[in-house]
């Protein structure tokens, strides 16, 4: 778009007007992402939107009253931050049969394949021990997740 009989300042006119255009579109992909309440889903599906998320640099607030399953995949994204209140579910990969295990192969991969979606100490703790609950939630509060690393939300 070119500005006629405006001179340089429809120059200067038509810069100023990119540089809002490109601070407003910061701004929009800086709108923090709010998880609230979420039960988890499907493993494969929400590491798509991880990697998406990942790509877009988009901040996350995981502010609800629990974070559940592969909700708790959001922790490794580095614009993440935790209420100390939240609870998260962590439980080991599981087989679409109730009650029914994985064999030892799929396990070892699938649960590895979550931790990679973790910071370092959640990983550790994950591998050691969240992955061998099969059946339930071993449950963490934000607090929890806090004291090995994870950012806490900022009002």
């Amino acid at each position: 778009m070119k500005l006629r009989g405006w001179g340089r300042a429809g120059g200067r006119l038509q810069l100023a007007f990119v540089a809002m255009l490109l601070l407003a579109s910061a701004c929009l992909a800086e709108k923090p992402l709010i998880i609230g309440n979420d039960p988890g889903g499907n493993l494969e599906q929400r590491a798509l939107e991880i990697r998406q998320l990942r790509a877009g640099g988009r901040p996350v607030r995981i502010t609800g009253r629990y974070c559940m399953s592969a909700c708790t995949l959001y922790l490794g994204l580095p614009k993440t931050c935790v209420s100390p209140h939240t609870i998260f579910g962590f439980h080991g990969p599981r087989s679409g049969i109730y009650g029914v295990g994985l064999p030892p192969p799929d396990f070892e991969k699938w649960s590895r394949l979550m931790a990679r979606h973790y910071p370092a100490e959640v990983r550790e703790w994950y591998l050691e021990k969240g992955r061998y609950m099969t059946m339930g939630f071993y449950e963490l509060r934000g607090r929890d997740l806090i004291k090995l690393g994870v950012p806490r939300c900022r009002l």
